[in-house]
């Protein structure tokens, strides 16, 4: 990632970049960063699951939302473009253009942010004491890896794959098929390896 400004932004001047940009960027302690493309594996899977949860979670105080919602990390002063996020925090009414208190954040995995995705961004995420669970979904291979926030403030993980057949959101009572999440999804091909 390449910052694109080499003037560091306080969060407002960067939400009023953002709110004139024709372009998403993500924003880390002061520096800004465009967002790439997404393939249409990373779409599909997105779709499918927010509309999987969107059905979940009709009726109650939990609000899914897809690509376009920031999550607000004040701790760690960004705001990240989750590619699926579901808030049931009455105070995320508050604002309209990014969350503070997210339940639930899911990143599809492409080749470029794989590494932050698992890395950096995921320990940003930690320190949001609404979440409860951070879920990465792969587009290579049908595997869903739930990290759930223990009591004693633990990252456990828990892995599906197509041979378990359902995979599970904790943090929403929420269980469906694999099959679902990946339907109408053609796996992207896995870059060979370099030895």
């Amino acid at each position: 990632m390449v910052a694109l400004s080499q003037t560091p932004l306080t969060p407002d001047e960067y939400l009023q970049l953002e709110a004139e940009s024709a372009v998403k960027h993500e924003y880390i302690d002061g520096d800004v960063y465009a967002r790439g493309g997404a393939t249409d594996a990373h779409v599909t899977v997105s779709g499918n699951l927010a509309v999987l949860l969107r059905s979940h979670v009709r009726g109650s105080n939990c609000r899914v939302y897809i690509a376009d919602m920031k999550a607000r990390i004040e701790a760690r002063n960004c705001f990240y473009y989750p590619d699926v996020m579901v808030t049931c925090d009455a105070r995320d009414t508050e604002t309209s253009t990014f969350k503070r208190f997210p339940k639930l954040i899911v990143e599809v995995l492409s080749d470029s942010t794989e590494a932050f995705d698992r890395g950096d961004k995921f320990t940003d995420y930690q320190s949001l004491d609404t979440l409860e669970e951070y879920v990465i979904i792969n587009t290579r291979h049908q595997r869903v890896e739930c990290f759930r926030r223990t009591p004693d403030n633990l990252w456990l993980l828990q892995t599906y794959t197509a041979e378990s057949e359902q995979f599970k959101l904790q943090s929403l009572g929420f269980t469906d098929a694999i099959a679902a999440l990946y339907e109408d999804v053609e796996l992207e091909p896995t870059p060979p390896r370099v030895e």
